[in-house]
């Protein structure tokens, strides 16, 4: 078993200093903060939103580090802007006006031929990308395989959107509802990298998507890094959340891919239960059920989480990641996953701003 290195994209943002609603103030926030941090602070979609990306470590102390030193630079950055980022599924505050599309040659054309897949009021979603490398294509594809049916494992202890418009969404997770709006969001297909280039290129052909940079699968190859990119998560104030999920998916992948080079049969799981697992996730996310990836069964999610771990745990006794991940998974287990967190801020205070300075705080905490 080898040890895999891994990387996270952290999506944040930036809500207005006195009103907690999102601001298009990223350009001024990003021009400030690339002096510290160069390429890894990057445009979002929107122009209320960043992301930073780590650099590949086999470390998850130094990632843990990296983000942290990552979150306080772009903090600093929008001080002087009156505005704070924010880890978060959806903004629990609407924008007071319309936001901006980020005026770069490929979110304009986004913009044109996808007009009807998103709103400026309500379609800021932020979301946590976890990338495990190094891997060539072939392999990512035979990763993600055998990693779906635990994708929505992942996505359920990650749930940070409860709120959006001022108002409960009934879901834990209402990032994943806005975001399947677009294209191609949602189980990758089972594909080998022949017939994975020929599908995409098909897409691009027709116009589904706009470039391979289009794949919104929620496990894909990365077309810019030879790694295999998770996209389930919600965006996370809590940078320990961050670090276990990253955690998870390399224990994960490590233990995966030893079977892979095995010729290890892949469990098959029916694309209709496979829905069925991320729509649960996203509704209910750790207080209800989810779908065994053994079994195809409906068990509570708690459970499932458990087993996701022993499943990892070859890999994570690799690192030397297993104690961090159960610390964790104990504090999320007593205290909630962050969706939980919001409501129980809500019903302390009563006050959705309540919940934006919460969030805030909590993206800051080192």
């Amino acid at each position: 078993m080898e040890i895999l290195t891994m990387g996270v994209e952290e999506e944040f943002v930036l809500v207005d200093r006195s009103s907690r609603a999102p601001v298009d103030r990223a350009p001024e926030v990003i021009a400030t903060a690339t002096h510290d941090l160069g390429e890894q602070v990057q445009t979002e979609f929107f122009n209320a939103q960043v992301e930073t990306v780590s650099r590949p470590t086999a470390s998850t102390g130094r990632l843990r580090d990296e983000l942290v030193r990552m979150r306080g630079v772009i903090a600093a950055a929008a001080e002087p802007e009156q505005c704070l980022p924010v880890a978060v599924g959806t903004p629990v505050v609407p924008p007071e006006r319309p936001l901006t599309v980020t005026d770069t040659e490929r979110y304009r054309r986004m913009a044109d031929q996808y007009a009807s897949h998103f709103s400026t009021v309500d379609g800021a979603v932020c979301g946590c990308h976890v990338h495990v490398g190094t891997l060539d294509r072939e392999s990512a594809l035979a990763l993600s395989r055998r990693m779906a049916p635990w994708l929505p494992v992942l996505q359920a202890v990650t749930t940070n959107s409860p709120f959006a418009r001022r108002r409960d969404t009934g879901f834990e997770s209402w990032r994943s509802v806005e975001h399947a709006r677009w294209p191609t969001v949602g189980p990758a297909p089972d594909l080998d990298e022949p017939r994975y280039l020929a599908h995409v290129a098909e897409l691009v052909r027709t116009g589904t998507l706009l470039d391979r940079r289009m794949v919104y699968w929620h496990a894909r190859p990365s077309e810019h890094v030879p790694t295999l990119e998770i996209r389930v998560a919600d965006a996370n104030a809590d940078v320990d959340t961050v670090v276990m999920l990253a955690a998870l998916v390399r224990g994960l992948a490590a233990t995966f891919l030893t079977e892979v080079r095995e010729n290890r049969p892949v469990p098959r799981v029916p694309l209709r239960r496979l829905l069925l697992a991320h729509e649960l996730a996203a509704r209910q996310g750790l207080a209800g059920f989810g779908v065994d990836p053994c079994t195809g069964r409906e068990r509570p999610a708690v459970e499932l989480v458990d087993r996701l771990v022993a499943r990892a745990r070859p890999g994570l006794d690799l690192t030397g990641d297993t104690e961090h991940v159960l610390r964790q998974w104990r504090r999320i287990r007593a205290d909630g996953a962050g969706a939980a967190r919001q409501r129980a801020t809500f019903r302390r205070h009563g006050r959705f701003t309540d919940v934006v300075d919460a969030l805030a705080h909590r993206t800051l905490a080192s």
